[in-house]
C-alpha cells in the first residue's frame, strides 16, 4: 500500500490509535507540505484537531503523541483556537482528513 502523506501505514495506525482514545476529537486534519505532497524526508507533520479539548487534555494528547517516538516533529493545533485567518484558509484549501471519529477513518 502506498504511503499517505509520506507516512507509513504503521505510523498512521499509531497516530490514529492515540486519537481514538480521545472521544472529544471529531477529526484530525493534515495540512502543510504533507497534505500538498511536497514534503521532504524529515518534514514535520502539521495537524489540527477538530473538536472541543480543554488545554489539559490537549497537553496530554501532545505527550501521548510524543511517546510514540515517531521520527517526525508533530506541529499540533486546536482548530477552534487558530486566530490566523491565512492559516485557517490554508487548512481549508489543502487540508486532508487523517482521522475521523464519525467513520473511524484512518
Amino acid at each position: 500500500m502506498a504511503a499517505r502523506f509520506g507516512l507509513s501505514q504503521d505510523d498512521i495506525e499509531k497516530l490514529c490509535g492515540v486519537f481514538e482514545r480521545y472521544p472529544q476529537i471529531q477529526q484530525v486534519v493534515v495540512y502543510g507540505s504533507r497534505a500538498k505532497g511536497n514534503y521532504r524526508p524529515g518534514s514535520d507533520i502539521d495537524l489540527t484537531i477538530m473538536g472541543h479539548l480543554d488545554w489539559l487534555t490537549f497537553n496530554q494528547l501532545e505527550i501521548d503523541l510524543d511517546d510514540l517516538l515517531l521520527p517526525y516533529q508533530i506541529d499540533l493545533s486546536l482548530h477552534e483556537h487558530i486566530d490566523n485567518a491565512e492559516l485557517k484558509a490554508h487548512i481549508e484549501r489543502v487540508g486532508q482528513v487523517l482521522y475521523s471519529s464519525a467513520s473511524g477513518t484512518k
